[in-house]
């Protein structure tokens, strides 16, 4: 199990990458954050952006494929991408998770959280 951030300058475009990687099954799930504020180096100079933060759960294996797709759609020419390995939680969550992210994921099923 794995976390990936990927910031995106607006919601909309949050929305494009979230829905892309949802309906491929590369994450099980994907909370949008907005409010964002990124401060980083640019071209030699320090910038400032208002961003969104997608925070993304999937599996190692689609790792490679869940990069590609947000490169796809993403309008940064340099997305950020960053996967952190997830070392505990709950083993139904984690189950769950795996579960939605393989070939035939298991649509109209009850949520797990709420």
């Amino acid at each position: 199990m794995y976390v990936v951030l990927v910031t995106c300058p607006d919601m909309k475009s949050a929305e494009k990458v979230a829905d892309t990687l949802l309906k491929k099954r590369l994450a099980a799930c994907i909370n949008i954050v907005p409010g964002l504020t990124s401060k980083y180096w640019w071209k030699g100079k320090i910038e400032k952006s208002s961003e969104v933060l997608l925070i993304i759960k999937t599996r190692e294996e689609l790792l490679p494929a869940l990069t590609k797709a947000v490169k796809k759609v993403h309008p940064y020419s340099i997305p950020e991408v960053i996967s952190l390995p997830v070392y505990g939680g709950l083993k139904g969550y984690i189950r769950w998770a795996e579960k939605e992210t393989s070939r035939s994921g298991a649509a109209g099923k009850k949520k797990v959280r709420k």
